[in-house]
């Protein structure tokens, strides 16, 4: 959600900017902008809608070698020109670009700015606006305004300022949201994601909470609150950059649909050793031991591989698990446990009711763990333990290969608990995530028939319902979440033995209801309610597992373990949904109004 570029060094900074900029496109934007410092001063360009037109509005630009570049996901104003960053203060000596929410604005500019006519509708520019005031009225030093400034701050930010009088300097601040400080020789950058910036460099530097720093193409000085210096040593961003382009494919999520089999396969090679054990840190192993009650917090798709991953913890290690949606969780907190592990599931480890979470369950002295795809992110650097997914950057809005590369991780770590407590497991998981790989290698193969699925069912549909009983259930939440996050079809995930609870009354001639039934305990159960609203018009398309599968059952799942069956069934519902969307003429990688990275809360 929002992202922040920025440039320092000796050539021009114009196109390292905007290609920055073009690979921060998967978080979600409605605008973007860029700031040029040349020997004419400070000249910003900016535009709602995507970077291609931005990088068309400065085909004449003059090249300049300090920049900053932002592109904005709407909070505070409506996606325009003028709320789009970045924000110059009124004499244009300062230009800033923001990511997050200040939620003490409008008091700052009842308070402070009351004589000041804003531009934009935005909390944004409150800041840049008293970053002048304290230079201009109370002769501070741009150091000392910006530091000022950010501390009558409430909220969340990261920043990036540029002063006309100091043009070769960029002022960055911190705080809840994700912020990178780059090392080259002669160059230093800023990013949001490190992936912005690795056509510069690899090397990087985290920036904490509360801290500000000053970037110049020779310097990097990082600052705590109160200006005294901070060393910190940097890491090297083990990304590929081959991972973050399409290649030969049409969309990014069509490309992280097909690399699910690889995942299953790296998680595999990652988590055993050379003796075929598993291989996980013996404080993790302890930390789960040592818990009387997991309590998984997590959002979108990563909740939903938490209600997947609470019936394998549960059902293989015995442990009784909690599933909780990170926003609920953050500001109506259950009793909790005498003991309790915390585990977090976040794609980015960016997601910011998750981190508030953290933040307040380490406060109570509790042991907390992340599994993520990015392990130098917040919530994997603030957490106790880390569970890396190794899925490689998902780029497309709607996660697909996070989601089961999480579930794997999850199966991994429940049989890991399960043999340490010496409960006896009567299959070895990663023959089983093995399975699972080849199971949706088959799918790779059946493109064309989903395509087809997704032309009969979804071309025309306003609506569309799954349901599935147990662990099909939950696939079917998340099913459902993939159809409207990209097709804009307004579709539900249902618990089969609801339907007669009032869902049934949504049910309309020609309405496509989706049936998943792996599960054998209850599979002729949820026939049983297909038959229910078949009975009522639905236009049925029934999934089920090899074994129990019927005539016309529209897809059979490859037999695998049962409970692995979800890191299955999902595969064609993610296709379908895909190929809704794409037939449908919606943007498949950057749907409307959504951001990958939730970083605000």
């Amino acid at each position: 959600m929002c992202g922040i570029v920025g440039y320092a060094g000796t050539a021009a900074a114009n196109e390292i900017l905007l290609k920055g900029l073009e690979r921060l496109e998967y978080r979600g934007y409605d605008s973007a902008g860029i700031a040029l410092v040349n020997g004419d001063g400070v000249h910003v360009y900016k535009e709602k809608g995507r970077i291609a037109i931005l990088r068309d509005s400065m085909d004449q630009a003059q090249p300049g070698p300090v920049g900053i570049g932002h592109t904005r996901w709407a909070t505070h104003g409506a996606p325009s020109q003028v709320n789009a960053h970045p924000h110059q203060s009124r004499s244009g000596r300062f230009t800033l670009v923001h990511n997050g929410v200040i939620e003490n604005y409008e008091y700052v500019q009842r308070e402070y700015l009351a004589d000041v006519e804003m531009v934009s509708d935005t909390d944004t520019e409150i800041i840049v606006q008293l970053i002048e005031k304290f230079a201009n009225e109370d002769g501070m030093q741009t150091e000392e305004a910006f530091r000022k400034t950010l501390s009558l701050l409430k909220g969340s930010y990261a920043t990036a300022l540029l002063d006309e009088l100091n043009p070769e300097t960029i002022y960055v601040g911190k705080n809840k949201s994700p912020l990178l400080v780059g090392l080259a020789d002669g160059v230093n950058v800023v990013a949001s994601d490190a992936m912005a910036m690795l056509q510069v460099t690899n090397e990087f530097v985290e920036i904490m909470d509360g801290e500000m720093v000053i970037v110049t193409r020779d310097d990097v000085q990082i600052k705590s609150v109160d200006g005294d210096t901070v060393t910190r040593d940097s890491y090297i961003a083990e990304i590929d950059s081959t991972d973050i382009e399409k290649g030969t494919y049409p969309h990014f999520m069509l490309k992280e649909i097909e690399e699910q089999p690889f995942t299953m396969r790296n998680i595999i090679t990652k988590y055993k050793d050379e003796n075929e054990n598993i291989k996980l840190d013996e404080h993790i192993r302890q930390a789960v031991l040592d818990a009387d009650r997991i309590y998984i917090i997590a959002a979108g798709t990563s909740f939903n591989a938490g209600l997947v991953g609470k019936e394998m913890i549960e059902k293989i290690a015995q442990i009784p698990v909690e599933t909780h949606i990170a926003s609920e969780f953050l500001y109506n907190m259950p009793i909790l446990s005498q003991n309790p592990l915390f585990i977090f599931i976040s794609q980015s480890g960016e997601t910011a009711d998750c981190r508030g979470v953290l933040v307040n369950v380490k406060e109570l002295g509790h042991k907390t763990l992340t599994i993520t795809n990015v392990p130098g992110s917040t919530l994997s650097r603030e957490a106790d333990y880390t569970l890396h997914t190794y899925a490689g950057p998902e780029i497309a809005v709607a996660s697909t290969k996070a989601y089961t590369a999480q579930m794997a991780v999850l199966a991994i770590l429940s049989v890991d608990t399960a043999r340490a407590k010496g409960i006896e497991i009567d299959f070895d998981p990663m023959q089983q995530l093995g399975i699972v790989a080849n199971a949706m290698d088959i799918f790779m193969e059946k493109k064309d028939e989903l395509e087809q699925m997704a032309r009969d069912y979804l071309s025309v549909t306003r609506n569309c319902f799954y349901i599935g009983r147990g662990m099909d259930y939950h696939v079917c939440m998340e099913a459902s979440l993939k159809l409207k996050e990209i097709s804009y079809i307004q579709a539900e995930g249902f618990a089969g033995g609801e339907l007669k609870h009032g869902t049934i009354a949504l049910i309309e001639e020609g309405t496509p209801v989706v049936g998943l039934a792996t599960q054998e305990s209850v599979h002729l159960n949820l026939r049983g309610n297909m038959k229910e609203v078949v009975a009522r018009g639905a236009n049925p398309l029934m999934i089920s597992m090899e074994g129990f599968e019927e005539a016309d059952d529209k897809i059979v799942i490859p037999r695998v373990h049962e409970l692995f069956t979800p890191l299955v069934s999902v595969i064609p519902m993610q296709f379908i949904a895909y190929y809704a969307a794409l037939h449908r003429g919606c943007d498949v990688d950057k749907p409307r109004n959504l951001a990958k990275s939730v970083t605000v809360e």
